[in-house]
């Protein structure tokens, strides 16, 4: 007989672990205990040698559906041990290590019991189990405990505490677990404060009302498992446009939710992947190529040929969409910029412009998660990480298991925060954009809750190079306040390091040729960057080529008016005179000789709030503009460029044939290599006086701007030893390029490495951000 301590760390709390150890343990006739603490669960078990390994063999192959193991170690046990079977233990209070769960999309068997009359759970909102349901959006504390929860709030009644303490039921131990008669209830209000009942619907109750007022094309704001919802019809125009106007969200794509797969395949395509992904227990949003045999509403995604899916994750949704036969729209409950409300005063007050009703519920929302965003290209990319994926631990590469505790702070844009301890990392949901001033309160609440919930005390703090950006200040003060070391990281370096952390390259590898495209980052000697081929390690970069930089004229007015950025590049390629006598008809022309030239020109000859920059992004923007599309105003960033991949033409894509390629040309200077888009601005200016179709142009702009990513990295190939490309940045969300990109680097046996767990935007910038930080301590140490 042997008698052993077995550890557990990774996702083990809230997941039905503890049963899943009870029942395999009782299977093997070993006898002992098992509990959850702050490290994740130790078991302690005495048996023969024989059932040991069977018992430990059978823990990792019949783990249960949200659990993950990510270490397990055994040693003999030498205290007392006085157990004649086997059972589980009260939970153990000590230093946090371990991890705490996502939220979970509702599972098969709770979504059974909503709709099974003759279930005590006929009909509940709000029905869980250990395999589903609420976890991080109300968690306050770990261990995961009820008491922990907002969920504490409500005393369990006896037929729920008879499951929760029956071991052999699915909801043992689950901590969210409630029923009509104890657990949370919701109900329906008007946005004008009249009263409402179900009655006036002749519904079944409050949650089914809803149902029929999206019908009748109202706007109805949802509080759902982490965050309020606005929702309406998703094929009624005039609705639709009634929530664009009131939300003030004009163009940004609109979320849609569907009651199940065949609805949504009546709007989009859907590979047995994509389906994977909508009926995984992440439940993310998944953006689908539309079809064309039904058409949502032209306001939902206008300028797009795709369309953001989700199923329902919640029994609350799946009881809304019943009796619907086609989407809705399910976007944040938000004003302009600001976060998601989470509580229903908070809503009343500033949702009541945009909503006709509200269908409330009295759980609180602890910790405000937004839905997440996945493509499928050639593997999965996210392009939100959030809720279903938030806050997994992500586990690092070889050489990363000793680092200190570090938090990265992240970026000014499409935010997240980053902590790093003994060999994984935790990336926070996406926080948004910290510009205003209720996105930068929320970032820092979010941060506090985080670093109490899992006991962090920061060692170092990383920060992007950027001064003005809130997320680098805060980071400042904390370094200061609590006299701790911070580290200054290159944006563009933070990138490249996140694809190669992600992709597990070990912390002693040779430099990888880093790609980074996006719209702009802090560059060295205070430039702005944005198209950079960066050697990189973890540690260090040398700068080997970029984009030959352009004003962005007017700043950040740039981002949003991408006529600025067609003038620009005009003007740096010394095309304008050109333009005046050879091409004044074009349409770009006329809307450019409208402008303020004179001022124009004296901006950029004097360098007033007119940086010059090597952004892609700003130059995708630039041929947007020029072919006519967004040329005005955008009002998001990468408006204009995601419109101009919608629109490319398939057939001229998969023509090899060189007039389809527009041309870049190539210069060394001051020690760097540049890609000059010149005689690209020439061929585009040409085609568009011969009437050339704008999806053409948009295909020959993308293939002309692989293939000259391509030839630099070929020309630098011959000087430096590479062997893996990094493609990083949030232009490489387009999916063209990134195709385009890769399949040529394959063909010239090169490795690349891509994202696919973290986003390639800002979004996965902390990530670098912490692991650049740890490569250097450990190097200085």
């Amino acid at each position: 007989m042997a008698t052993e301590e077995i550890r557990v760390r990774g996702t083990v709390q809230g997941v039905g672990f503890r049963p899943t150890v009870y029942r395999l343990a009782k299977a093997c006739g070993l006898y002992g205990d098992v509990c959850n603490d702050g490290q994740g669960v130790l078991i302690r078990v005495s048996g023969s040698e024989e059932a040991l390994t069977e018992f430990v063999a059978r823990l990792q192959t019949e783990c249960p559906p949200l659990a993950k193991i990510n270490q397990l170690t055994r040693i003999p046990y030498e205290g007392k041990f006085n157990f004649n079977n086997f059972v589980i233990s009260t939970s153990v209070n000590n230093a946090i290590k371990t991890e705490i769960v996502p939220d979970a999309a509702t599972c098969p068997q709770c979504r059974q019991e909503i709709f099974d009359p003759f279930s005590r759970f006929y009909r509940y909102p709000f029905t869980n189990c250990t395999h589903c349901g609420p976890r991080l959006s109300i968690i306050r504390a770990i261990p995961y405990d009820r008491c922990n929860t907002s969920m504490s709030a409500f005393v369990i009644c006896p037929e729920c505490a008879k499951e929760y303490d029956d071991v052999e039921n699915r909801r043992f131990h689950a901590q969210p677990v409630a029923c009509h008669v104890c657990g949370p209830t919701a109900w329906l209000e008007r946005a004008d404060g009249k009263s409402v009942t179900a009655s006036m619907f002749s519904m079944l109750d409050d949650v089914d009302a809803v149902c029929t007022l999206l019908q009748k094309g109202e706007i109805v704001a949802i509080k759902g498992l982490s965050g309020i919802h606005l929702a309406c019809d998703a094929t009624q125009e005039t609705v639709v446009q009634k929530l664009r106007q009131r939300k003030k969200r004009y163009h940004k794509p609109f979320a849609l939710m569907a009651r199940d797969i065949e609805i949504i395949e009546q709007y989009c395509t859907v590979n047995a992947k994509e389906k994977e992904l909508l009926t995984s227990s992440a439940a993310p949003i998944v953006l689908l190529q539309a079809t064309g045999k039904k058409l949502v509403a032209p306001s939902v995604a206008s300028g797009q040929n795709t369309l953001g899916f989700m199923l329902p994750y919640t029994p609350l949704h799946h009881l809304i969409l019943r009796r619907m036969n086609r989407p809705i729209v399910l976007t944040s409950g938000n004003l302009a910029d600001e976060p998601q409300c989470i509580d229903n005063d908070e809503a009343r007050e500033k949702l009541g412009t945009i909503a006709d009703y509200f269908l409330f519920h009295n759980r609180e929302i602890i910790n405000r998660v937004d839905d997440s965003v996945v493509i499928i290209g050639d593997k999965v990319q996210t392009i939100r990480r959030a809720r279903g994926y938030a806050p997994a631990s992500i586990s690092l590469p070889l050489g990363f298991d000793n680092v200190p505790q570090i938090l990265a702070m992240g970026s000014e844009l499409k935010n997240t925060f980053c902590l790093l301890r003994q060999g994984e990392a935790i990336l926070s949901q996406y926080l948004g954009d910290l510009e205003s001033a209720a996105a930068f309160n929320a970032y820092q609440e979010t941060l506090n809750l985080y670093l109490n919930l899992f006991e962090h005390t920061p060692e170092v703090i990383a920060i992007d190079k950027h001064p003005e950006y809130f997320s680098s200040k805060l980071g400042k003060e904390l370094a200061d306040t609590n006299q701790i070391p911070i580290h200054q990281i290159q944006h563009h370096h933070a990138h490249i390091a996140a694809c190669m952390a992600e992709n597990g390259i070990p912390l002693n590898s040779p430099p990888v040729l880093g790609i980074a495209l996006d719209g702009l980052g802090y560059g060295d000697n205070s430039t702005l960057w944005g198209g950079e081929f960066l050697l990189a390690d973890y540690r260090k970069f040398q700068r080997l080529a970029t984009f030959k930089p352009v004003a962005m004229i007017g700043g950040e007015q740039a981002i949003y008016q991408p006529w600025r950025n067609t003038y620009a590049q005009l003007i740096a390629a010394n095309l304008w005179d050109d333009c005046q006598q050879q091409y004044a008809d074009l349409e770009i022309v006329k809307l450019l000789n409208k402008k303020p030239l004179k001022l124009l020109n004296q901006l950029i000859e004097k360098k007033i709030n007119s940086p010059p920059a090597s952004s892609v992004g700003r130059l995708f923007d630039a041929v947007a503009a020029a072919i006519g599309i967004c040329p005005e105003e955008c009002s998001y960033e990468g408006q204009a460029a995601i419109a101009m991949e919608a629109i490319v033409d398939v057939s001229s894509l998969n023509n090899d044939k060189e007039a389809l390629i527009y041309p870049f040309s190539f210069s060394f200077s001051d020690s760097i290599y540049c890609i000059d888009s010149r005689p690209m601005w020439q061929a585009l200016l040409y085609d568009l006086q011969q009437q050339i179709p704008q999806p053409v142009i948009a295909a020959k702009f993308h293939k002309g701007l692989a293939n000259a990513i391509v030839e630099m990295v070929k020309h630098l190939r011959q000087e430096n030893p590479i062997h893996q490309v990094a493609l990083t940045g949030g232009v490489f969300q387009n999916c063209i390029l990134l195709q385009q990109v890769s399949k040529r680097l394959e063909t010239l046996g090169i490795k690349v490495l891509t994202h696919s767990l973290v986003p390639a935007n800002d979004g996965g910038l902390s990530l670098g951000q912490a692991v650049i930080a740890a490569a250097q301590l450990i190097h200085e140490s």
